[in-house]
């Protein structure tokens, strides 16, 4: 996965369940999110663990932005 689509999962944690997550704990939302067509009808679940960012660099995430690593 890209760095983008990793920030894009932790948009989407934010915007829809109000959690906050860092990279590595939005990376299996973002994973199942790329491959989204093959788990189609499938039963699946991701855990959400690891909310320890940085202030600066998570409002970079919410801004669109994908900080640099």
């Amino acid at each position: 996965m890209s760095e983008d689509e990793i920030a894009e999962g932790m948009r989407v944690y934010f915007d829809d369940t109000h959690q906050v997550a860092e990279g590595a704990g939005a990376a299996p939302l973002a994973a199942l999110w790329k491959d989204r067509e093959r788990m189609s009808g499938k039963r699946v679940a991701v855990v959400l663990s690891g909310g320890n960012i940085e202030r600066s660099r998570y409002l970079q995430v919410l801004r669109g932005e994908t900080p640099a690593a």
